[in-house]
């Protein structure tokens, strides 16, 4: 066990967490297989320790660890409230639905937990009735999805969305019936007593544990919820899980944004409006729909496929210079029309002022002469949105813990380089973290190969297309009785591959983007000898155990784009500021992001199999020798022949 940083002091065992975690405690009662290990109960005791003196802790838990139990445990015997972060969506249900619910039975009874979500995860009844009312504005796909969301409506307990199950994910309905920041009512709501966002921020402010999200997490500390931000000061102590991901979603919500999709929906609201309440206020009307077209007149002066780019470079352009201004005048016009019809419907009164706040983003994000943030933008095919995002949080994000007075504990497979914490603690300004690095139980050196095949070109030489297809092709041939991910650092690089293997291969092959990531991953689980193809998405938060996935390929190292804007930004700042910008920024993110994509092959403790990295820069460049310190040590070979053979010779599943 390696401590890294300021060390966590050895202190006397502290009993009743500790007696949790033996062969008679709560976790072997309640856990089928499970087995003590020293390192979950070190990092039980450190979560423990920080809970109890109000500290500041980092710990790295490879996998296998069993870092979920090692915090559940120490904060279901801790009296206080205790604010739960995840990653995603998908473990934050995990850890309600699955993980707590035992646990809490034997531990903790009489704690109350609540599973709290972002409010566009809850139906608005208010925009439910208001949508049922006007449907025939509606499209025809989005009346029949009206009709099966009015009829789950009325089953509902808690009005989240994501129990509907009889229209997708990404239903056009969805935004129709439920509410933002800018068009929500509040305290004006006609339903606001039977709100059900308003009923699950209730439940989370009397429960015990509360488990949230990191987005909704940094909503609440930027404040930019009204009427939200009573959550985080009630808490004693904050866990994040998956913590590596925390520098680049605080950037964004300490940044601001404003998108074309906002004033749309404003525009349209509008109309609506005018169509059914407020008839003689033809000008509305006409406001409205001026918007609407300097909105596809500005999307026009964009580049056609959708893409991210620098906004200080794109605004002075002429044309975009030209767009931007008429958007404004636009939108000045929608104001001044909603500002001489104030008083006559709530719904039009609430639109002006998300009509004042969006021109007050709009004409802030035109000045790019600020210093100290990176200007960005980006587009979909019918979408712009302007981004101002600072370079960084240090200051803001270190104030706020230290001057919290709460326990802060952020943990994940991938937060140290090597085993320093520097890139992560600084990038957050947490000076005073105790830091710990936990390694895995798993025997990678028997279970694993890691191999960096000879002869390969250049990850960015157009051969390459050609030679990552052969090769995976011949991989796929030897590992008959497994499942292969193929992850890539571009969607560019992916389709082209999964277009050279489509008729070459006899195993049944799985394409980001050709379903739900929930649907290709139980498939590829199921077929247990699949192929599935992959980009950033895929490389963290799966869990793939067994034979099912028994090789990953990497087409090369996982630096980001240079021409990535936030990226750019950085490493401009770091030339401005002396120091080396590949070391400081570009090199530790590659490296986490390595050492994620690496993760996904060996889950448990039978696991077995084939890790190849494409790229000979792992063993050629001197910074090779960072990327493989920070992986775990499994046997390597350059040899693609001893790779396939290592393969070949696993075990056919029962």
């Amino acid at each position: 066990m390696v401590h890294c940083g300021h060390h966590v002091s050895d202190t006397k065992l502290m009993s009743k967490v500790t007696a949790q975690f033996q062969n008679d405690g709560v976790l072997a009662r309640t856990l089928p297989g499970f087995q003590p290990r020293a390192a979950q109960m070190a990092m039980a005791q450190a979560v423990e320790r920080s809970i109890i003196e109000r500290s500041q802790l980092v710990v790295e838990a490879e996998t296998g660890t069993g870092k979920t139990f090692a915090y559940l445990v120490p904060t279901l015997l801790n009296p206080g409230k205790v604010i739960i972060s995840t990653g995603t969506k998908a473990l934050q249900e995990q850890l309600y639905h699955r993980d707590l619910p035992a646990l809490r039975a034997a531990l903790a009874p009489a704690k109350l937990i609540a599973l709290l979500k972002g409010r566009a995860n809850y139906l608005c009844l208010h925009r439910l009735n208001q949508a049922s009312n006007q449907a025939g504005a509606l499209s025809s796909e989005q009346q029949q999805q009206l009709v099966a969301v009015r009829q789950w409506a009325q089953r509902t307990t808690d009005g989240d969305i994501g129990t509907i199950n009889v229209i997708p994910e990404d239903a056009a309905i969805i935004p129709v019936v439920t509410s933002t920041v800018d068009n929500c009512l509040g305290r004006d709501c006609p339903d606001y007593q039977a709100c059900y966002l308003v009923k699950a921020r209730q439940r989370a402010l009397d429960a015990d544990m509360v488990v949230v999200n990191h987005h909704l997490f940094f909503a609440d500390m930027a404040l930019r919820d009204v009427g939200f931000g009573e959550l985080i000061p009630q808490a004693d102590a904050i866990i994040f899980d998956e913590a590596h991901q925390l520098p680049d979603i605080a950037s964004q919500y300490f940044g601001e944004a404003v998108s074309s999709r906002q004033m749309q929906e404003l525009a349209h609201e509008l109309k609506l409006l005018y169509l059914t309440e407020l008839k003689d206020l033809r000008q509305l009307d006409k406001a409205a729909d001026k918007l609407l077209v300097s909105l596809q007149d500005w999307r026009l002066v964009f580049p056609r496929d959708p893409t991210r780019g620098n906004w200080r470079v794109m605004a002075r352009r002429p044309e975009v210079a030209q767009a931007a201004t008429i958007v404004m005048e636009h939108l000045q016009f929608l104001r001044d029309v909603c500002k001489a019809a104030l008083g006559r419907h709530q719904d039009l009164d609430q639109a002006y002022t998300r009509c004042l706040t969006i021109l007050s983003k709009w004409e802030q994000l035109q000045d790019v002469s600020r210093t100290g943030y990176s200007f960005w933008f980006e587009t979909t095919p019918r979408q712009v949105t302007l981004h101002q995002t600072p370079l960084s949080v240090a200051d803001k994000f270190g104030k706020y813990v230290a001057d919290s007075g709460m326990a802060w504990i952020f943990t994940s497979a991938t937060l140290a380089i090597g085993e320093r914490f520097n890139h992560f603690t600084d990038q957050l300004g947490l000076s005073e973290a105790a830091t710990l690095c936990l390694p895995s139980p798993f025997n990678f050196a028997e279970q694993a190969l890691l191999c960096v095949p000879r002869y390969l070109p250049a990850p960015n030489q157009p051969q390459m297309v050609t030679v990552l297809a052969d090769l995976v092709a011949e991989v796929v041939a030897h590992n008959k009785h497994g499942g292969t991910f193929v992850l890539f650092t571009s969607h560019r690089m992916l389709q082209q591959v999964a277009t050279a293997l489509a008729n070459r291969i006899i195993q049944p092959i799985f394409v980001q983007g050709s379903s739900s990531k929930r649907e290709l991953l139980t498939e590829f689980t199921a077929a247990g000898n699949g192929v599935l193809l992959g980009t950033s998405s895929f490389w963290e938060g799966v869990d793939v155990r067994g034979a099912a996935l028994r090789c990953v390929i990497i087409d090369k190292l996982p630096f980001a784009s240079p021409d990535e804007p936030l990226l750019q930004a950085r490493v401009e700042d770091c030339r401005l500021r002396g120091v080396d910008p590949f070391t400081q920024v570009q090199l530790p993110q590659a490296i986490i992001a390595l050492k994620q994509g690496a993760g996904r092959l060996i889950r448990d403790a039978s696991d077995q199999g084939v890790l190849i990295v494409c790229d000979h820069r792992l063993v050629t460049k001197p910074y090779g020798g960072l990327f493989l310190s920070s992986l775990p040590a499994m046997q390597r070979t350059r040899d693609l022949a001893v790779a396939l053979d290592f393969l070949a010779q696993l075990e056919k599943p029962e």
